[in-house]
């Protein structure tokens, strides 16, 4: 294990890399040279790991479970859609080892048959006077604290009561307590979305990563709106589900996310009348709500 010649391939090249030689190890979850000397595996030559600590991080910041929705002026700026991808398969390998390929919320490991697998969540703090978005924090999270923790996109997907659920088991929330939590954090949503934050990434920096400038705030909502456009698309042909046609606990708000793929298709559930509302706002947010 210790002389395998590591590959760092992110996840979109790793079609190309298997066809030329590169192989799979499931213990570690990364690819690898067979033998010295593959030329062709040379542009995935790995890189040095990145620390398990990054400059300015704070590990402590926003630890547990909780609902954590990104506003809609800061769409598209996690860490995955801002680095190289070669740079992100290495943060994605970093947080997950350091983590002991345990969710760091409630310690579960992947399970395959679960169709559970650990994915990394950005911690944010907001500073509203200079009006900056600040990654503190990078941690690891199974689906299921994942999808809780972005209940927007997990009520337009009719997830939303599992989610909370979970949130619950988790938490030690009651319905009750939990359903307060959530339209707190909804609140929170609206009050954020109505700024036009700047990024600082500088944790990331400061470890040699390569950033690519995230699309400035005023595109964002288009961009949103484009890919529910297409989920509409999508939605048209679905069936209704039982999951879909029960009243969320709050607006569904979408709430982008980057993540790892979970295996399997992702239910299309009918639209409510909620998320009928949140696409005529991303169409038009000066309409009143």
């Amino acid at each position: 294990m210790a002389d395998r010649l590591w590959l760092d391939v992110p996840y979109a090249e790793k079609g190309r890399a298997k066809a030329l030689g590169a192989r799979w190890d499931p213990s570690v979850k990364r690819w690898y040279a067979p033998r010295a000397g593959m030329a062709a595996l040379a542009p995935w030559a790995p890189l040095p790991d990145i620390p398990d600590l990054l400059p300015g991080e704070d590990r402590t910041f926003g630890s547990g479970l909780f609902v954590d929705l990104v506003p809609s002026s800061c769409w598209f700026t996690n860490v995955r859609s801002c680095v190289d991808q070669r740079d992100w398969e290495r943060l994605r390998r970093m947080i997950t080892n350091r983590a002991g390929r345990r969710c760091e919320a409630c310690g579960r490991g992947e399970d395959r048959d679960e169709q559970r697998w650990l994915e990394a969540h950005e911690r944010w703090d907001y500073d509203q006077t200079a009006r900056v978005q600040i990654l503190k924090r990078l941690v690891c999270l199974c689906t299921d604290c994942h999808t809780a923790t972005h209940m927007g996109l997990a009520q337009i997907q009719g997830k939303s009561s599992r989610a909370t659920a979970h949130l619950c088991d988790v938490t030690g929330m009651t319905t009750s307590q939990a359903r307060a939590h959530i339209d707190s954090a909804f609140s929170l949503w609206r009050t954020r979305s109505a700024i036009k934050w700047s990024l600082d990434l500088n944790i990331l920096t400061k470890t040699g990563v390569t950033l690519a400038p995230p699309p400035e705030w005023h595109e964002r909502s288009g961009l949103a709106s484009q890919r529910l456009t297409e989920a509409r698309a999508r939605e048209s042909d679905a069936p209704p589900s039982s999951a879909s046609a029960m009243t969320p606990l709050s607006p569904p708000v979408p709430d982008p996310v980057m993540r790892q793929g979970t295996g399997g298709p992702t239910p299309k559930p009918r639209r409510s009348k909620w998320l009928s509302k949140v696409y005529d706002w991303l169409e038009d947010p000066r309409q009143p709500s």
